[in-house]
């Protein structure tokens, strides 16, 4: 199959892009094609046929198919992104070129989550799909996963610590692609090619900094490529440091909300709250005085309208970190051995290690009645002297804790990707490359904790004094107010905190084999071609506590109690087998029209069973004219459940829910039953137990897209895709109060009572013994992980590139690409309608639609980059709080449009000094002034950021080569 003009437009686009890329990430002496190094080119023997060697020659092994082909344009879009890509436009790490890319419309939690289960983790979401449905891939070899849970439930991969100068390009996959990569590739894939060599010994040096503080930076990193004989290798290694960035060095976080929806409303560090009146009750005979150093002298009186006074400051919440104190590690090597025409053997070893640091700062840095004290009643305790029931709370100054800086969470990261094997050519067509790869990624985090039985012996002993009793169910204490309004020694604060020390781990092992004929037999349109795989391997997940965040304890007043103060934590660990085998068939059927079939086999030998699926795609390739491609693809997907979803061991805890079922034969319908049915079925309060689930099986998807790429005339290319996901059993915990619904249902015939639905509502309620027309009470309910979600997604991912010679002047080119979610409905429980979550703000923040675009000049020894992206509308905070566009002060946030620029000069051929400037114009997120003035953040952290503009500048030289 020739070259078409089409291919030829293609790669004169993208000049700057994915095909030079490939030719420079090319192994010193060429290989076999693989799966595994997308970057490398087909070799073929010493042949008679000198017409099937330039063929062979000519095609190259892109991510997407598993067999070479001399089209860079197929049925499956592919978006690629090159390392003088993310260099131009600015992006200092892989997660930033990737999180700025059009197709990652989805919210993800990150650095300024400072509270969440993975501060010290960055991701991304394909199209508002969840994290953990895109596939990661090293040189085509699936990532290792990290230790951590997203969100505290969900498996997903960690791109923080990926070395961005070790990077030759990254290729995105949109789409479902099962059939030839296996599990998690339901949103797309993503695959991280690295470089395979460099000209000379390099070195590149990169510091930056925030033009309003914080976060500033140093990097370096040094590679080499050398040849001995027959061994060729080339070594990188990068290390980079980052100071955090706190809320206090912004003007939108350093203190709370002055343009919200109620006034200002300082921390409430100093609180006594009344139960019965709903007000404050100001007890410091001193008026603030003895605590006014506070938060460097911000402490005072404060008055909160409606409640009342109380002691505390405007800046309290500025003392959390918003980007981490950051060190980073990394060393990769990539080698290979001629060992004769037809074997070269090949080493790959990617290191990382990280070390973060980050704090919520006063957030959780408090004591209060709430958590253990009265933690049974909701932080109620009776005072009799008062004749009230009575809240009180005391948040830590950085006064009394030492410095916030002196006590913040640790997370340590080590991890490895290591691969052997080899690969070469038998028989006069075929190709094969058999290697071994292991991953391994370790995790230590040191989180800062208080301790319940130190700190509620010191406010016992200081505060409120012993409990003496209990009256109408609450406990009585007779506290000493005044005594409140004292700070507390750094020492004292010591006594009772400090740091637990919880480890995790995952581990993957494959083998994989593939045997690739590129010329099968011949067909209209040219030569058909194969390529078959099999694999095999294991992988586990282990999740291991400090123990003390297992354990529990008695306090002073004789009452159970964890031990770490308001916190726990829940373990796990499981290991499984795998297997796989992949079948992949271009059939050129014409010479216009090209299809392209695959079927994959996955098995996962889990707990003594099978959880297995098979998968399918067809793909069509039709050019009409050499100028266009008309391109199709239909097929399926899937996600294996995960191993935390799988392994997950009991955690136990008590709650309430509404017994929908006997308040229905009481005579209250559902929505009359918890506010007007009878004690105690408006609320039973039962033992809920969650775990995980062995028995979970795939989530599976429908997937196809349809789309074209124009090329109109030399140097232009267009591309528009339409991409459409249907899928089918998502893992969700089971939500109790559905549960308690479906039991209902299932008991008035609405559902089928002989149903698999109904069988499992009555299987996981447990009740007393019943009484008359009644059952009995609510006892247990057990809470384990299901496959009960759907959701449908459709969605359009476009590009234009262009470049254009203008004379004298140098060349211009310009790339735009966006991307727009058309539709997007979920579904979580099969009695649940299904929710059009772009109507429906309080089910998502997602942006509907992203687009960006570079316009680069380059002239001889001079370039320049301006990279504008633009993120569309998100629904403004009370949106989401009232789940409506149409209630007063709801609506839709203004776009947020970034740009970035950045100058290469090349004074000689082996250096080239960089300046680039992010985020120019310091654009905040868009102002949303429906937050209320208790926040000091009024913007979605999952969306935006207040990081402001950031000036870097990068010398590289090249000892020997070219620095371009």
């Amino acid at each position: 199959m020739l070259k078409s003009k089409l291919t030829a437009a293609v790669l004169a686009a993208l000049a700057f892009g994915y095909a030079s890329a490939t030719l420079a990430a090319t192994d010193a002496t060429p290989a076999p094609s693989s799966p595994q190094d997308t970057s490398s080119t087909s070799q073929s023997d010493m042949q008679s046929d000198e017409a099937k060697k330039a063929k062979k020659l000519e095609a190259v092994t892109v991510t997407g198919s598993l067999i070479p082909q001399s089209q860079v344009e197929t049925a499956q879009p592919v978006i690629s992104i090159t390392a003088e890509d993310m260099k131009a436009r600015g992006f200092t790490t892989v997660a930033e070129a990737l999180q700025q890319a059009s197709f990652a419309t989805g919210s993800v939690q990150g650095p300024q989550d400072n509270n969440s289960f993975t501060t010290g983790a960055q991701t991304v979401s394909m199209f508002g799909l969840p994290v953990g449905f895109t596939k990661f891939l090293i040189d085509g070899r699936p990532m290792g996963d990290f230790p951590g849970l997203y969100n505290g439930s969900d498996i997903f991969n960690n791109l923080s610590n990926i070395p961005q100068e070790m990077v030759d390009h990254i290729d995105i996959l949109p789409g479902g692609q099962s059939s030839l990569y296996g599990s998690d590739a339901i949103a797309g894939v993503i695959n991280i090619v690295l470089k395979k060599k460099v000209d000379a010994p390099v070195i590149d040096v990169r510091i930056g900094a925030f033009s309003d503080g914080g976060g500033s930076s140093q990097r370096i990193s040094l590679a080499d490529s050398f040849n001995v004989g027959a061994f060729n290798t080339m070594i990188g290694v990068q290390y980079e440091q980052k100071k955090p960035i706190w809320g206090y060095d912004r003007d939108l976080t350093k203190q709370y909300n002055l343009n919200g929806t109620t006034p200002p409303t300082a921390s409430r560090d100093y609180l006594v709250l009344s139960g019965l009146t709903g007000k404050y009750v100001f007890l410091d005979p001193n008026n603030c005085s003895t605590v006014a150093a506070g938060y460097g002298g911000t402490e005072q009186k404060q008055y909160r309208q409606g409640r009342g006074y109380y002691c505390g400051s405007q800046y309290s919440a500025g003392y959390a970190t918003l980007a981490n104190k950051d060190k980073t590690a990394n060393l990769y090597s990539h080698s290979t051995f001629d060992v004769n025409d037809s074997l070269q053997l090949y080493g790959d070893l990617l290191y990382n290690y990280e070390e973060q640091r980050y704090t919520s700062g006063s957030n959780t840095t408090f004591w209060g009645t709430s958590v253990a004290t009265a933690g049974s009643t909701a932080g109620y305790f009776w005072d009799p002297n008062a004749g009230d029931l009575r809240l009180m709370q005391k948040i830590f100054t950085p006064e009394e804790v030492g410095g916030f800086s002196n006590i913040m969470s640790k997370q340590y990261e080590s991890s490895y990707m290591l691969t052997l094997g080899g690969k070469g050519h038998f028989l006069e067509n075929w190709d094969y490359d058999l290697g071994f790869t292991h991953s391994d990624d370790q995790l230590t985090n040191r989180d800062f904790q208080r301790f319940t039985g130190p700190i509620e012996t010191y406010f016992a002993n200081h505060v409120m004094g012993l409990q003496q009793g209990t009256y109408a169910g609450y406990p009585q204490f007779t506290p000493n107010y005044a005594a409140l309004y004292n700070p507390v020694s750094p020492s004292d604060f010591r006594s009772f905190t400090g740091y637990t020390t919880s480890h995790a781990k995952t581990w993957d092992n494959m083998i994989r084999g593939q045997v690739t004929d590129q010329a099968l037999f011949h067909m209209p349109g040219g030569d058909a071609g194969l390529a078959v795989v099999m694999e095999g391997g294991n992988q586990g997940w282990d999740s291991s506590p400090d123990p003390r965040l297992l354990q529990t304890i008695t306090d002073i007043n004789g009452n159970t109690q964890s031990y770490v103060y308001g916190t726990s934590a829940t373990p796990g660990a499981g290991h499984r087998s795998r297997f796989a085998t992949t079948g992949e068939l271009r059939l050129p059927l014409l010479e216009q029209l090209t299809m392209d079939l695959s079927t994959r086999y996955d098995a996962y030998y889990v707990d003594k069973q099978t959880v297995d699926h098979t998968t399918f795609n067809v793909g069509l390739e039709y050019r009409p004219f050499e100028t266009l491609l008309l391109r199709g693809r239909y097929g399926s997907a899937f996600k294996a459940p995960t191993l935390a979803d799988e392994f997950q061991r009991p955690s136990g805890y008590y709650n309430s829910v509404t017994d929908y079922l006997n308040c229905a034969r009481l005579g209250f319908s559902p929505a009359q039953a918890p506010t007007k049915c009878p004690p105690p079925y408006d609320s039973t309060q039962y033992h809920g137990e969650t775990f995980g689930n062995p028995a979970l099986q795939p989530i599976t998807a429908k997937v196809w897209s349809y789309g074209f790429v124009w090329s109109p005339i030399e140097r232009m290319s267009f591309s528009a895709d339409y991409l459409h996901w249907n899928i089918s059993n998502e893992v969700v915990q089971v939500d109790p109060d559905k549960l308690s619904k479906t039991e209902y249902l299932c008991d008035i015939g609405t559902l089928d009572p002989k149903s698999g639905t109904c069988a499992q509502a009555f299987s996981l309620i447990t009740r007393g013994p019943g009484k008359g027309n009644l059952l009995g009470q609510i006892t247990n309910i057990d809470t384990p992980k299901l496959n009960l979600a759907n959701e449908e997604v459709n969605a359009i991912s476009a590009s234009f590139n262009y470049v254009q010679p203008v004379g004298a002047f140098g060349q211009l080119a310009l790339a735009l690409s966006y991307s727009d979610l058309l539709k997007h409905t979920t579904q979580d429980f099969i009695i649940d309608p299904k929710i059009n979550v772009l109507r429906e703000p309080f089910y998502s923040t997602d942006f509907k639609s992203k687009a960006n675009g570079s316009l680069t000049w380059t002239k001889g020894d001079w370039g320049a980059t301006v990279y504008f992206n633009r993120y569309g509308s998100t629904p403004n905070y009370l949106a989401t709080v009232l789940n409506s566009y149409e209630a007063p002060g709801t609506g839709k946030l203004a776009p947020w449009i970034l740009y970035n620029a950045s100058v290469t000069y090349n004074p000689m051929k082996n250096l080239a000094l960089s300046l680039l400037v992010n985020n120019l114009f310091n654009s905040m997120p868009p102002k949303d002034d429906s937050y209320p003035g208790t926040t000091n953040s009024p913007y979605n952290t999952d969306n935006y950021n207040v990081y402001g503009r950031a000036v870097y500048l990068e010398a590289k030289y090249s000892f020997g080569g070219s620095a371009k």
